[in-house]
């Protein structure tokens, strides 16, 4: 009943607003390690690339734009534009040395900088583990071990801390609805999102798909049973929970859903919930944990 939807997850990440958002490939999960560090001319290319320098303790020399207030070391800096959407022209006139931007926007960026000849990489931040690994790597490639190594280990024993909890409870099975204004997908185990739910002990009634996101089919969603629904809206957040709730209102099939009807619908917050991983890891997994386990 379900097929992989690479290239229509691409097409879908593209017109998501990312927040907490050479050839761009890395070498052995890695980046090359940085010989002279006074010419950094490092762009940030999405906001959590921004914060993830910040704590890392390294300047950039522009940053996207975003409504989110970024560090103090960013004020005043050059914008490239929209993430999804750099100005590719204010990126090459910048000269940067790097670009560092996020996996799940290499699809649509990854040509544009090869034919400009910008050097760029593309961070894999689509789980947890993904994401602390890149940061170790930054340390490495930017002399900031240090700074790298207390970053993770304290984003570390806060993550061990939620999933303690975790560990001491039954998990409910869990729906995860990933929407943008006029459409929806079905995040697996395999997103960003999925490996949240299940570090917080939830278990996804989409366990065992490849792809990281499905189409929905509304009858097979309703046999998987979930105990919840959780419903992340992006890009327009507000216009995206109008869409969901007209959804769950007119198409009638989800009256009979048992998490329907036990009002156990949620609605996460798009700062905490992103398509990427951030450094509000802690925070999401404990709101995780507070939605499965509340009395």
């Amino acid at each position: 009943m379900y097929k992989k939807f690479s290239l229509l997850m691409m097409a879908f990440l593209a017109t998501v607003i990312i927040a907490g958002c050479g050839e761009g490939k890395k070498e052995e999960g890695a980046v090359k390690a940085v010989t002279a560090e006074n010419d950094q001319r490092i762009i940030a290319g999405t906001v959590v690339v921004a914060d993830i320098l910040d704590k890392l303790e390294l300047d950039a020399i522009a940053v996207p734009e975003t409504e989110k207030k970024l560090a103090a070391r960013f004020e005043g800096l050059p914008t490239i534009g929209n993430a999804m959407e750099p100005d590719m022209e204010i990126v090459k006139s910048l000269n940067p040395t790097d670009v560092l931007s996020v996996s799940t926007l290499e699809y649509d960026l990854q040509d544009k900088f090869k034919q400009l000849n910008i050097p760029v990489h593309f961070l894999d931040f689509q789980s947890v583990d993904g994401m602390l690994t890149e940061i170790q790597a930054l340390g490495e490639r930017y002399n900031r071990k240090e700074q790298a190594e207390k970053l993770v280990a304290d984003l570390q024993k806060n993550i061990d801390a939620v999933q303690t909890i975790a560990t001491q409870k039954e998990g409910p099975r869990v729906l995860i609805l990933l929407g943008i204004p006029g459409s929806y997908l079905v995040a697996t185990e395999n997103s960003y999102a999925g490996d949240l739910v299940k570090r917080a002990g939830g278990v996804n009634v989409m366990a065992g798909q490849d792809a990281e996101y499905l189409s929905s089919n509304t009858e097979y969603l309703h046999n998987s049973n979930p105990d919840i629904i959780l419903r992340l809206a992006h890009g327009m957040p507000d216009e995206v929970i109008e869409m969901f709730d007209k959804e769950f209102q007119t198409n009638d099939i989800w009256k009979h859903f048992d998490a329907v009807k036990d009002g156990k619908v949620y609605d996460l917050e798009e700062e905490l919930f992103g398509t990427t991983a951030s450094l509000q890891v802690p925070q999401a997994l404990g709101q995780l944990v507070e939605i499965f386990y509340r009395q």
